[in-house]
């Protein structure tokens, strides 16, 4: 099926409404993407996990910046926060399943690793950049829907 991917990151934050409230400004800097082939729910669910994990990783008040862009035949969706980053050790680990940092019983270290199959069923891929302190920045790259015959 086609989706537009703003609009099933807006749907998220609507979801997320409560999460945000309080803790987090979303801003918002679409560029107006071409539908994808996509399963809407499994994507929304990746988007559901990223902008979790960014709200989790600010500490008391903070940034989450949603962008989307078009690079050739893939559209990509980036969630940036300004939270507390990620460790260059534990950055190649994020995407495994059960790896987590939260506290015990915080969670389950499978949202990423969930995540990332997800993108990679849809031949996409899921990257992420992080400085301690400064903040993360999940990518995720999507071909545009291909024209079927």
């Amino acid at each position: 099926d086609l989706f537009n991917l703003e609009r099933g990151l807006d749907s998220t934050l609507r979801i997320l409404e409560n999460e945000l409230r309080g803790k987090a400004e979303v801003v918002r800097e679409y560029a107006g993407l071409p539908d994808v082939e996509c399963i809407a729910a499994q994507i929304n669910q990746v988007f559901m996990n990223l902008i979790a994990n960014a709200v989790q990783a600010i500490p008391e008040r903070g940034v989450i910046t949603l962008r989307t862009g078009q690079a050739g035949d893939s559209v990509w969706v980036e969630i940036a926060d300004d939270g507390v980053g990620i460790a260059p050790e534990n950055l190649q680990r994020v995407f495994e399943p059960f790896f987590t940092t939260k506290p015990v019983g915080k969670g389950t270290g499978l949202g990423l690793s969930l995540a990332y199959g997800i993108v990679q069923r849809h031949q996409g891929r899921i990257e992420v950049k992080s400085e301690v302190g400064r903040g993360s920045v999940f990518r995720v790259c999507l071909p545009v829907a291909t024209a079927r015959s």
